[in-house]
């Protein structure tokens, strides 16, 4: 997650790193585009006052941004949870214009990769570092979140449908008890995100920090709720709702298989950064909980 916070001189963390960064040369259209970015939102190697238009200006702006950041991601959920369980969205995954086979895995390959690379580059401790260089530290998860709604929306959009059924139910009673624990799932990932911080996951809490010139307090590492049964409990939602379905076409099949696969890297991946980050803590949680199912670990 983000991690946003202010120093005693009232000036924001990505202040101070501007600060340190190696001039560019001027011309650069990006280097200009960052440097308006960054002092907008508070950003910049001059320190930000507390008080006065410019300052009002900027901790406006950076709120405004946070707030279009979540809207797009609601609304891409919940346009996702519709599409993949063909529910009320003008295009699911299992509609729009037929493809052959090869077009058909070609195309959702390039897809679901696309949002794959963003999602993990993004996510890496090293590309915050070098992207905090242009993006201040307040709207940085924001941007995160933008980058990976905007992804998914072009995977709705430009998705090749593959309606062969691969399994479809038609027992009245398993046809609901599957739609309902697809349901299940997503309500699993919402309930998860908040016991984790919803508004600093989706960064909202970073933005208001900077609305409110109040230094930024980290969520930490904490054991609430579901988390102390598995390490990953949304990803056991997406999991959930990806695979319970009546109807398995060939195209949900290969949505659902290439983002199990991916969910399993990614979180391996992000656990060699949460143990990086808190070290003997998280390392003594890995002993005692697992991953994915809530069960037992041998002593």
């Amino acid at each position: 997650m983000a991690m946003d916070v202010t120093d005693r001189s009232g000036k924001w963390e990505g202040d101070v790193a501007a600060a340190s960064v190696p001039k560019r040369v001027s011309g650069c259209p990006f280097t200009t585009m960052s440097a308006a970015v960054r002092s907008l939102a508070g950003g910049g190697s001059r320190p930000v006052a507390r008080s006065g238009p410019r300052e009002t200006v900027s901790r406006l702006a950076t709120m405004a941004y946070g707030l279009l950041a979540y809207a797009m991601f609601f609304g891409t959920i919940l346009y996702a949870i519709g599409w993949v369980g063909n529910w009320f969205v003008p295009k699911s995954i299992d509609s729009g214009a037929a493809a052959g086979l090869g077009e058909a895995l070609t195309v959702n390959t390039l897809l679901l990769l696309l949002f794959v690379v963003q999602h993990t580059v993004m996510a890496r401790p090293a590309f915050k570092a070098w992207w905090m260089r242009y993006v201040p530290r307040s709207i940085e998860r924001s941007t995160f979140v933008i980058a990976a709604s905007s992804s998914l929306i072009l995977t709705f959009w430009l998705w090749r449908p593959l309606p062969a059924p691969v399994w479809e139910v038609t027992h009245p009673v398993a046809w609901w008890a599957l739609t309902a624990l697809s349901g299940f799932g997503w309500g699993l990932v919402f309930a998860s995100s908040f016991m984790v911080s919803h508004w600093d996951l989706f960064g909202l809490r970073q933005t208001w920090f900077r609305f409110r010139g109040e230094r930024y307090r980290p969520v930490g590492f904490r054991l609430v709720g579901l988390y102390k049964l598995v390490r990953h409990p949304l990803m056991v939602g997406f999991l959930i709702a990806f695979w319970s379905t009546p109807v398995m076409s060939l195209g949900h099949l290969f949505f659902a298989v290439m983002t199990t696969g991916y969910i399993f890297f990614g979180t391996w991946i992000e656990e060699r950064d949460l143990i990086a980050e808190h070290g003997e803590d998280y390392l003594a949680y890995r002993r005692k909980v697992r991953g994915f199912l809530p069960l037992p670990k041998a002593a």
